[in-house]
């Protein structure tokens, strides 16, 4: 990191204190929390996404909670788009903004300030996955290698929706995306930023706390959650749906699987989760992690981090 940073980052896998660290450090320094969760942006999606209550926000302001419906689609492009006018209006406040979450793919891109295609078509993406359905992906791969042969060869066969995301880049910008790529990494980031993240040197006491998290979730009542998310209308095949703990609980609800199979299922995923994020993490050579023994020091980490600034 070059120059005093401009944000705080606190990240890490979930169950890890996140949430609570955010907070209280924002309230010690005076900055307030964006928060970085790709489902934490739905309105009404709020046990089942571990969404800060009232209390927990510690009375600091909390940005891009709650910012729209759960049948509407969000993406990392619309992301970014909001997220850095609140992080922009934070620091003409003189304010710290603290970035607070889970999903690196949403942080990554807020800090680089690399552009996405705005004009991204969903009547497009939805004729290119029809496409790739009838005729697989080895032939779709084929006709990619056509016009960006270095993405093409990066690709799997069977990653429906990075081999779309390609082709869709290329028909609305005229670029292969793996050009758009490698013009983006030229460009200095957006955002000077203090990174932290946040793990347990005991995985298993990671995945421990997972398990009780989904436990918890369920005795808060996300079932209930998940049923008025139905009766309202919110389709199944929303990408607000798609998070885990809400497909194995619509499952749950239709009747197609048992409770206890569902809530393993989470579970299971959860801890799969977990480990993408650590090894999306560990892959940042700027990040400086702190690792719980046992439960996490929520008190003794906000001064560090403090000190750091």
């Amino acid at each position: 990191m070059t120059g005093e940073p401009q944000v705080v980052v606190i990240t890490g896998p979930t169950a890890t204190g996140k949430t609570a660290l955010g907070a209280l450090l924002a309230k010690t320094i005076g900055g307030e929390v964006v928060s970085a969760d790709s489902m934490q942006v739905y309105k009404y999606m709020d046990i089942g996404t571990a969404k800060p209550s009232a209390e927990e926000r510690l009375g600091v302001p909390h940005h891009m909670l709650d910012v729209v419906l759960p049948q509407d689609d969000y993406s990392v492009a619309r992301y970014v788009l909001d997220a850095t006018q609140c992080v922009d209006d934070i620091l003409s406040r003189n304010n710290l903004p603290i970035i607070v979450g889970g999903t690196g793919l949403y942080i990554d891109s807020l800090l680089s300030g690399r552009g996405f295609s705005a004009r991204a078509d969903a009547a497009l993406r939805r004729e290119l996955e029809e496409e790739y359905d009838n005729i697989g992906g080895e032939a779709m791969l084929r006709k990619l290698s056509v016009f960006d042969p270095d993405g093409a060869e990066r690709l799997h066969s069977n990653d429906k929706k990075r081999i779309v995301r390609a082709f869709e880049a290329y028909m609305t910008t005229g670029k292969p995306i793996s050009q758009h790529d490698k013009e983006t990494k030229a460009i200095p980031p957006r955002y000077a930023a203090l990174k932290i993240a946040l793990s347990f040197s005991d995985r298993a006491e990671l995945y421990s706390r997972i398990d009780r998290r989904v436990d918890g979730m369920l005795s808060l009542g996300f079932e209930r959650e998940v049923r008025n998310l139905l009766e309202m209308g919110v389709p199944r095949g929303a990408t607000s749906m798609q998070a885990i703990g809400y497909k194995e609980m619509v499952a749950v609800l239709t009747g197609e699987s048992s409770l206890e199979t569902s809530v393993e299922k989470i579970k299971m995923e959860s801890r799969r989760y977990a480990k993408r994020q650590l090894t999306w993490l560990r892959r940042d050579p700027d990040v400086k992690w702190i690792t719980w023994e046992d439960a996490p020091d929520i008190d003794g980490a906000a001064p560090v981090i403090a000190n750091m600034l």
